[in-house]
């Protein structure tokens, strides 16, 4: 029992480091910085990149279109090859709903080394430099904004003085799956980049949320986006981290009005989200992965185990430090059940949560090795550095 002991008291340490030395990730108190609003309002331009999104975009343009905003702004949508008639429906949403401008257009198939998003994301900054806006404002077409998502972004990005405001969208959760796996999946994305930590200047830690990033255009012309980030996979963190390393200021907080319209009703749409980049986001690293897989044991696994352990053996030891660690765990995923309107007895489940991403990397290492890693919508990308294999 010697060994379990240790490592229980292991997990426990770990999770009191957590608590208190990793930028508090854990509180879900972060929104958007104090702002004033301009006297003068800066031009935005809107890039939509668009693939197959007919079923979402009903719930997501019109929010787009009908934003109030006191300067001057349009939305560009750039159709990514779809199959299933969005750049028409995105017209039809246009006359039938009014608002700011909108243009459809299509860049056609992506060259080697670019994701289909990056080179739709491309092709729709190129549109918009055409109107020489001061922002542009990045979001997925299947994200639908409060009328006043722009101009507080504005408004918060001016006052800071920052050249990236990121807020993450809130997911659905309304199947029991999602309430399982979605709060957890932005917990674990706090825990890897903690928010607060991001804003800090000259810090080495830098992450958005793809489907909400406000971005200066001339910050975007430094940081070369989005050519220097063309092959990411995660390219939300990819594009942060070019905006940071060329200078830039960023911040990225949870959002109240910022809304996924993107149902995922079954375990297996959740698990394709997670697994398409999880083995990415190692690097396609073996060593990483298998110190991933160990990390996510000591940290979710061992404290309900080395509980149950202890009280089986009559180790006093083991339970209490297995109990304690799995208490901590319990206690700071309390706040996030709390942003996503959860009930309470979901957050000592959060084992069972990581035990499913723990399978869910390990099937993303195992698809790439099968030559069908990071696939997404009729697509499947290489590592970095090979050619895309177009599907």
């Amino acid at each position: 029992m010697d060994a379990v002991v240790w490592t229980a008291v292991g997990s426990l340490t770990v999770w009191l480091w957590l608590l208190l030395g990793q930028g508090f990730f854990w509180r879900t108190d972060l929104r958007l910085p104090p702002r004033r609003e301009p006297a003068d309002w800066p031009s935005v331009c809107v890039v939509v990149p668009a693939r197959d999104e007919a079923g979402v975009l009903p719930a997501s343009l019109p929010t787009l279109l009908a934003q109030d905003y006191p300067g001057r702004a349009e939305v560009f949508l750039v159709d990514d090859g779809s199959s299933d008639g969005t750049g028409e429906l995105a017209r039809e949403l246009a006359r039938a709903h009014g608002g700011l401008p909108l243009t459809v257009d299509s860049p056609g198939e992506p060259p080697a080394g670019w994701t289909g998003k990056l080179w739709a994301v491309r092709h729709g900054i190129a549109l918009a430099r055409t109107r020489e806006p001061v922002y542009l404002l990045l979001t997925d077409a299947d994200i639908a904004h409060a009328p006043d998502s722009l101009r507080t972004l504005v408004a918060a990005a001016h006052t800071g003085g920052f050249d990236l405001v990121s807020q993450m969208a809130r997911l659905r959760v309304e199947s029991v799956w999602e309430r399982l796996v979605v709060p957890a999946f932005v917990y674990f994305f706090a825990q890897l980049y903690p928010f607060r930590w991001i804003a800090v200047r000259g810090g080495r830690t830098a992450a958005a949320a793809g489907g909400c990033v406000l971005l200066r255009a001339d910050a975007a012309e430094r940081a070369r986006i989005p050519d220097a980030v063309r092959h990411a996979v995660i390219d939300d963190v990819a594009l942060a981290r070019a905006v940071k390393r060329a200078g830039g200021h960023i911040w990225l907080g949870l959002a109240e009005r910022v809304d996924s319209v993107r149902p995922y009703p079954r375990l297996r749409d959740l698990w394709r989200m997670v697994a398409r980049s999880a083995y990415a986001q190692l690097r396609h690293n073996p060593l990483l992965l298998l110190g991933t897989v160990l990390g996510l044991a000591l940290v979710y696994l061992v404290p309900p185990l080395a509980l149950v352990a202890g009280l089986l053996v009559g180790s006093t030891g083991t339970a209490a430090a297995g109990g304690l660690a799995w208490l901590l765990m319990t206690v700071t995923y309390l706040p996030m059940l709390r942003y996503y309107r959860q009930p309470r007895w979901l957050a000592p489940l959060l084992p069972v949560t990581a035990f499913l991403y723990l399978l869910m990397t390990v099937d993303s290492a195992v698809q790439h090795y099968r030559g069908r890693g990071a696939a997404w919508k009729g697509r499947t990308y290489a590592r970095p550095g090979t050619v895309l294999d177009e599907r």
